[in-house]
């Protein structure tokens, strides 16, 4: 269980930023895309070490649902199809801490594989 909990979850009227308001005071503006990207799904993230997948192409990509899962995260829908990521709090938490460096990473691995956030 995590030591703090989003007081506010909002999603902008675009659809491309989830505001995140936190019981700490901490608050995040977090991007769609980021989001997306950096999903805490097996699609993303693998089945172990090693296994990340670099997804592009996601620059435009919107949130299409927020979905309450038990108490302790939501689960977000995206408008390419993908809804299988399980965002705790604790990771929107670290999202809102450290997502500059961790999408700075992602843009890193992205031009190493030759690939692109537009395709």
């Amino acid at each position: 269980m995590s030591d703090f909990w989003p007081t506010e979850l909002k999603v902008s009227k675009d659809r491309r930023m989830l505001n995140v308001t936190f019981s700490d005071g901490a608050s995040a503006a977090l991007p769609a895309e980021m989001l997306r990207v950096l999903s805490p799904s097996a699609e993303v993230k693998g089945h172990g070490p090693g296994q990340e997948v670099t997804v592009p192409g996601k620059r435009l990509v919107a949130i299409a649902a927020v979905i309450p899962t038990g108490n302790y995260a939501v689960r977000i829908g995206f408008d390419d199809g993908h809804d299988s990521g399980i965002f705790t709090w604790s990771y929107l938490h670290e999202l809102g801490h450290k997502g500059a460096q961790m999408f700075a990473k992602y843009e890193s691995d992205l031009a190493t594989k030759g690939l692109s956030r537009d395709r």
